[in-house]
């Protein structure tokens, strides 16, 4: 078995042992009180992750390792011209991905076309490790031609690619999760990488909170950018989307086709905008 089928064989495992394992954690240390049945939501979540998750392990996953082979045979792309140790390349390779998907991300929330899509993501009413399935086929769709470009430009190989698609997917389940991690020990993690509690007021109904904490593994890119918000306590946020408050409206089929219908405005059902002034805060709020 060629080496890179190899390591597309063994993101599966990973995930699946993840997903289970922060499952069973955060039922044990909730780290927000749950609003919604916690079944129905897992079995909605999972409806919807299912057309991604297909996609990804037939094309969102192989297509880049293609790219990647493909770009260290013609020597093309930053890391095929400028010659590194294969240590520092992989490094660097993955904290570069890493922080394109910041863009990503912070794209998908400001473009309003894509924002559609992205929009499925964020109306889950709580969250946790099942949220980080949450998305719908479109967006898994579009997020193919992102790895593809991101992946030539910088000349990616499919150890670096293989090293990022694992951490990629452990951080996008933990900071879903509803993990309460003592917070002397999140904070610490905090310093280097996107937590839980960070992640939660990125899912907050409050627009500005949204429109923070953009990164997916590291925290730097947030810092270095100042879109990193860390002073909402856990206790006083709620999740989802504004306009979204209704469980009715958030089956499989309406969230299915709600990138194809006219958006709503960033208001409660009662006409209120949610907000909140910002304070600056020096470490993660509990």
């Amino acid at each position: 078995m060629p080496v890179h089928n190899a390591l597309l064989e063994s993101l599966g495992p990973v995930f699946a042992v993840v997903f289970v394992g922060l499952l069973l954690i955060q039922w044990r240390w909730p780290l927000r009180r749950q609003h919604f049945s916690a079944l129905r939501r897992l079995v909605r979540n999972g409806m919807l992750a299912a057309p991604g998750l297909l996609v990804s392990r037939l094309v969102l996953v192989p297509i880049p390792f293609v790219v990647s082979i493909w770009a260290t045979r013609h020597e093309f792309g930053l890391f095929n011209r400028v010659h590194l140790p294969d240590v520092v390349a992989v490094v660097l390779g993955a904290m570069l991905y890493d922080y394109a998907y910041y863009w990503w991300h912070k794209f998908m929330h400001l473009a309003p076309f894509f924002w559609r899509f992205h929009n499925v993501h964020h109306t889950d009413l709580d969250m946790d490790v099942s949220t980080a399935s949450r998305f719908h086929l479109g967006e898994v769709l579009f997020s193919i031609f992102f790895r593809v470009a991101v992946v030539g430009a910088l000349g990616l190989s499919i150890w670096t690619l293989a090293v990022y698609e694992v951490l990629f997917s452990v951080a996008n389940q933990f900071q879903h999760s509803s993990w309460r991690l003592p917070i002397g020990l999140e904070r610490v993690l905090n310093l280097f990488f996107v937590t839980p509690r960070m992640h939660g007021i990125h899912h907050s109904i409050v627009q500005r909170e949204t429109n923070s904490n953009w990164g997916t593994v590291f925290r730097w890119w947030d810092q270095i950018h100042r879109t990193l918000r860390i002073d909402i306590p856990q206790d006083a946020l709620t999740i989802g989307v504004a306009a979204y408050r209704d469980e009715d409206e958030l089956t499989f089929g309406k969230l299915f086709i709600l990138p194809f219908r006219k958006q709503r405005a960033w208001k409660l059902p009662d006409g209120k905008v949610p907000d909140r002034p910002p304070h600056p805060a020096a470490h993660l709020a509990p």
